[in-house]
């Protein structure tokens, strides 16, 4: 296993596009530096999407500019588009990535952004290009790689062939996303084993979800097949919109607590991470997921705070 894992944040992203009400920008801009102050390396911050499609995200403009930049904390944003790189390139002081998106199943792809995959890679291979233009490091997310909710398996080479061509238009870093909590460990070993001799160079990013409960199974499967890079979300904010009753990405705070328990490094502050959570769930009023926000670290006694 390797000693040390970079973790990515998406919560900020992933997690509050996925709230039924829109959080004040003051408030993310909080909760976001909260995050920076943990150590935690990588911060998905926002999205230059349309406002009309996923109005959660309409405010990244203002909240990159609120956010604090911290030494060693490098910040990304998710970009669907040309269109939408257009829009993040005047700001492109306040962050250090961009990510672009797909799924490996054509059926979610169309419910997802109306496309084919064919044309959903013609245009990220366009966008690719122009960001690395822009000195922009480049991260390619792959949905549904584990299984699709409408098509139910994926074949790993189709997710691989996607990969390579991601990879090819630019990207150092291919995550590949278990979207609706289908994976299981098997397949992810399996999956991981083959990704590791198909994409040799390429920076292998896990992304779980924990709808069935499997989130950090899945996480320790991965990192027996030597996986160092993953995200999370804080509080186990998140989710998809299928199928019904799917909850949110795996909790950062559960996998930082269970690799920092195995002797696995990470960086980050698991007390300052959990105290985001809970100043998240005072934001959204409402109790959160996560394991460890809930019951603490292993290291906790009764009656601590």
């Amino acid at each position: 296993m390797p000693r040390r894992v970079a973790m990515r944040e998406v919560g900020p992203r992933d997690g509050f596009q996925n709230e039924p009400e829109t959080i004040a920008a003051a408030d993310k801009i909080r909760l976001i530096d909260m995050l920076s102050a943990t150590g935690v390396p990588r911060i998905e911050v926002t999205s230059f999407v349309r406002a009309d499609v996923i109005p959660q995200l309409a405010d990244g403009a203002e909240v990159l500019a609120g956010i604090e930049r911290r030494p060693g904390v490098s910040f990304s944003v998710l970009i669907p588009n040309r269109r939408g790189l257009e829009h993040a390139l005047p700001h492109r002081d306040r962050f250090d990535e961009i990510s672009v998106f797909l799924s490996a199943s054509e059926s979610h792809n169309q419910a997802n952004v109306n496309r084919s995959i064919a044309d959903s890679l013609a245009g990220l291979e366009e966008t690719l290009a122009a960001a690395g233009e822009a000195g922009l490091r480049r991260e390619g997310v792959i949905a549904t790689s584990f299984g699709c909710p409408y098509e139910g398996a994926v074949p790993p080479e189709r997710v691989f062939e996607i990969a390579e061509r991601l990879a090819a238009a630019g990207c150092a870093e291919v995550g590949f996303g278990d979207t609706t909590g289908m994976a299981n460990p098997r397949q992810v070993r399996e999956f991981f084993a083959a990704a590791r001799k198909r994409l040799p160079g390429v920076e292998l990013t896990a992304h779980f979800h924990n709808t069935r409960g499997q989130g950090l199974a899945n996480v320790l499967a991965a990192l027996e097949e030597g996986i160092a890079s993953f995200e999370a979300s804080f509080g186990e904010l998140g989710g998809c919109p299928v199928p019904p009753g799917s909850t949110g990405n795996v909790s950062s705070e559960d996998v930082v607590s269970m690799l920092h328990e195995m002797g696995i490094e990470t960086g980050i502050d698991l007390s300052a991470l959990i105290a985001a959570s809970r100043a998240a769930q005072e934001v959204l009023g409402r109790p959160l997921g996560a394991h460890v926000l809930r019951a603490g670290p292993v290291d906790w006694r009764v009656g601590q705070s």
